[in-house]
């Protein structure tokens, strides 16, 4: 059994782009996404430096745009099972058909420039604390007046909060956790700083057509399966502003019985963490268009077992 997972923001580094667009058909599919919805998609991609990119209204298109490329660029059977972190729900929910390509890319823009909007009220930030125990680090970064906003699982918490609250942590880490590392993001993701967002979200599902998955989808909120597309939509609005719980997604894959896991562009972040979580399930990271050949053969392997 298969499952196709597609990463969240802070996966894009300068330049990843760039050797997808050789691809056949690649370079003219981006083109007409960045004419929906009014970014310029190649330019990002391909020449835009680590700050430009770490803007939120650019970074969350560029994801999305890049796991569906590169998921079509796979041109192998459908996965088993499909799962997003973050904002790669909604490559997901694409892949899983409840809504199409073009929608998932207006809709992502729509995401960006409202949590780009609302980051800009407060100084807010992420940082991911690496090792220590849950049932201590949460209680100590509630003191703190933090938020858990993503629970990954293998070792991984990330916290989310003002500026002056993330210093707080830094000069105070919770007992066990070995590093903190700032993340490549512009502000408190799924957490209430991004409460005005879900409004701008709302106001935009109207405008979608949506049907019901043809795959199993894990939802991240609470990594149960999801049956209806009105469903997913719901919690592609809500999730702005609520935790993450990847741990509990990856418990999910486990009890499904999933075998292989392949992780769209640009790859490496959720496979790292499913290699400390899900010892024996088969992974594979897609980085470059060289990993094709590999992710095809394992999914020829494992997809539909």
């Amino acid at each position: 059994m298969l499952v196709l997972v597609a990463p969240g923001q802070g996966a894009q580094t300068p330049g990843f782009l760039t050797p997808w667009l050789d691809l056949p058909g690649a370079a003219d599919r981006i083109a007409a996404w960045s004419d929906t919805i009014g970014l310029d998609l190649a330019h990002y991609g391909t020449k835009a430096d680590a700050d430009e990119i770490r803007d939120t209204a650019v970074a969350q298109p560029l994801l999305v745009a890049a796991g569906l490329l590169s998921a079509a660029a796979l041109d192998a059977a459908s996965p088993d099972v499909v799962a997003g972190h973050s904002v790669g729900e909604i490559t997901a929910a694409a892949l899983a058909g409840v809504i199409d390509d073009e929608a998932a890319l207006r809709f992502v823009r729509t995401r960006g420039l409202g949590m780009a909007e609302a980051a800009a009220v407060t100084e807010t930030g992420m940082a991911a604390l690496l090792g220590g125990d849950p049932a201590v680090t949460v209680p100590h970064l509630e003191k703190l007046g933090l938020t858990p906003a993503n629970v990954n699982g293998g070792g991984q918490i990330v916290a989310a909060g003002t500026a002056a609250q993330i210093a707080a942590l830094e000069a105070d880490k919770p007992e066990g956790v070995r590093r903190i590392v700032p993340l490549k993001v512009a502000g408190a993701f799924h957490t209430h700083h991004m409460a005005p967002a879900v409004e701008k979200l709302r106001a935009a599902v109207g405008d979608l057509t949506v049907s019901d998955p043809t795959v199993r989808y894990v939802s991240n909120a609470d990594g149960h399966t999801v049956a209806t597309g009105t469903e997913v939509v719901a919690r592609l609005t809500g999730q702005v502003a609520n935790p993450v719980r990847w741990d509990l997604c990856m418990e999910t894959f486990q009890s499904l019985g999933v075998t292989a896991l392949v992780e769209l562009s640009p790859g490496g972040t959720l496979t790292g963490l499913a290699k400390r979580a899900l010892p024996g399930v088969r992974t594979l990271a897609l980085k470059t268009p060289d990993d094709l050949d590999a992710a095809r053969a394992l999914i020829s392997e494992h997809a539909g077992v």
